[in-house]
Parts: C-alpha cells; structure tokens; sequence
C-alpha cells in the first residue's frame, strides 16, 4: 500500500465521524426543544390542578409556589355540591356520543354514494363538501341560530346536535377510502343480492375499522370540547355542556380561581382518559386530518 493511500484512508474514516457527531448534536437540540414543548404544553394542566387543590386564601393571596402549602378537595365538593355539574356531565356525554354516532354512519353513507355509486351532480356535490373548508363554523353562527331559534330548538339537545353534524373532513377521508377497495367486491356483493346498506356495513366498513375508530375518537373529542355553539344555544342551566357550564362557576364574591379550576379538571377528565387510551387512534385521525386538509 502506498504512502499517499494511508492519509486518504483517514480522512474517509474521519469524514463519518464528523458527520455523525453533527446528527448526535442535531438529535440531542431537538430532544431539548422537544422536552421544554412538553413541559410548556403540560404546565398550564399542572398549575390548573395544583390550583385546584390549595385552599381559597392561598389561591385568593397571590401566591404563586409550584406546590400547596396545605392540599385539600374543597373545591372539588364544593362544585360537585352546589352547581349542576353532573347535569352538564349527562349532557356532553349524550350530545356528544350522539354526534359521533350521527357523523360516522351519515359520512360513511355519504362517502359511499361519492364513491362508488354514479348519479347526476355527484362531482358537484363534492366539490361542494371541499368548498366548505372554506367556510369556518364561526361564519355560519348566526344562521345557525336563526334557524334553530324557528324552529323552537334553543336550549334543547337538538339545537345543540343538529349544526355539529356535518364534518366535511370525516367524509372525504372515507371516500378516499372507499376509492381505494377494488369493486369487484362490491360486485360479488351485489351477485349475492346485497344492497347498498348491507355492502357498506357489512364489506367496507368492516374493512377499515381502524379508521372508523380514530375518526370516532376525533369526533367525540371535538362535540366534546366544542364551546362556542352550545355557549349560544343553551342558555339555560338545564341543557349546558360541561365546557359552557364552568363558566358558571362562581359565588358572591364573583370567580373564585380554586373552583374554577376544578370544574375544568373534572371536566377535562374524559378528553383525557380517551386520550390515553386510544392515542394511538387519536394521533391517527389527526394524520388522516392533515393529509385531507394539505
């Protein structure tokens, strides 16, 4: 081996190495960057709890300490004994489950006849539903209202179903899904006199369960945490969701920060025990969603 090979040998050798140490020092800033995200995503959950279980002169004096100087649930039986918590409970819980049920079996319906059935306007009709992404929900509030207050339907679980059951998204997923299963399963169905109820039940949702579960999860999640309608159409203490009845928390010295706080816990338990044990569904449909809407 020559001399001259010897010091080109080394410096391939080294040309790696530098190499790795750069990706080494690019992973270990984003492990940081990532790390101080986290814990400023989690901070404001922490410091809601930590409030909610000091007592009202500790929250009320100002003091700021990452730890109670003494713990207690006060707050929480206070909410549990004198607002309608559980009402709002029973009533996110029913609206909510009846939205995602509504949303999934009427947007698989839809996406279906999209997909896989010819008829005039179907392309229009699709072009519509991509149109209403355009549209914020923010911008169609005062029909919304309009409309529900004819037909007598403020302050009922109606009122605030209705409007939330058109999710544009949801439908274009299951169409770009059924779009992708070969017809000659419909066709064999269609040869064993199924209908089209029985093809889309029995054949293709069947077929993407996994789907169906991530966007039920999403769906759930969002009528859930869904503020703004039902703030306008359950004015009533009666028919409010959890998330517009906190805002009811308070006494006669105005909003008390303790109480507030844990009428948000409580109300934030669900969201987050679906999170937990569906996250891997969750962070699906949010992909899903994202590939949609790029």
């Amino acid at each position: 081996m020559s001399a001259d090979a010897i010091p080109s040998s080394q410096a391939m050798t080294a040309e790696p190495s530098r190499r790795d140490r750069s990706l080494d020092l690019v992973g270990i800033v984003l492990s940081i960057v990532t790390l101080v995200a986290a814990l400023a995503s989690f901070f404001p959950i922490y410091w809601a709890i930590i409030t909610s279980i000091k007592p009202d002169g500790e929250v009320i004096s100002g003091s700021n300490t990452l730890w109670p100087n003494r713990i207690t649930f006060d707050s929480y039986i206070h909410i549990w004994n004198n607002t309608n918590i559980a009402i709002w409970y029973v009533n996110s819980m029913v609206t909510s489950l009846i939205i995602t049920a509504a949303v999934i079996v009427s947007s698989a319906g839809c996406a279906y006849a999209l997909s896989q059935l010819d008829f005039p306007g179907r392309r229009l009709i699709y072009m519509l539903i991509l149109a209403c992404f355009m549209v914020p929900m923010q911008a169609l509030i005062v029909n919304h209202f309009v409309l529900m207050a004819q037909f007598k339907l403020l302050n009922t679980w109606a009122g605030i179903i209705l409007p939330q059951l058109i999710v544009p998204v949801v439908i274009i997923v299951y169409k770009q899904f059924f779009d992708s299963v070969p017809k000659e399963f419909r066709e064999a169905a269609m040869m064993d006199a199924a209908g089209h109820f029985k093809i889309l039940f029995r054949v293709y949702l069947p077929m993407n369960w996994g789907v169906t579960a991530a966007l039920a999860i999403i769906t759930f999640i969002g009528a859930w945490n869904a503020f703004l309608w039902p703030f306008l159409a359950a004015t009533g203490e009666a028919t409010m969701t959890v998330p517009v009845g906190i805002t009811q928390v308070k006494d006669a010295y105005g909003i008390v920060y303790g109480k507030l706080m844990a009428s948000a816990v409580v109300a934030g338990l669900p969201v987050a025990i679906v999170y937990l044990i569906f996250q891997r569904r969750v962070t699906q449909a949010i992909m899903l969603s994202a590939g949609v809407k790029g």
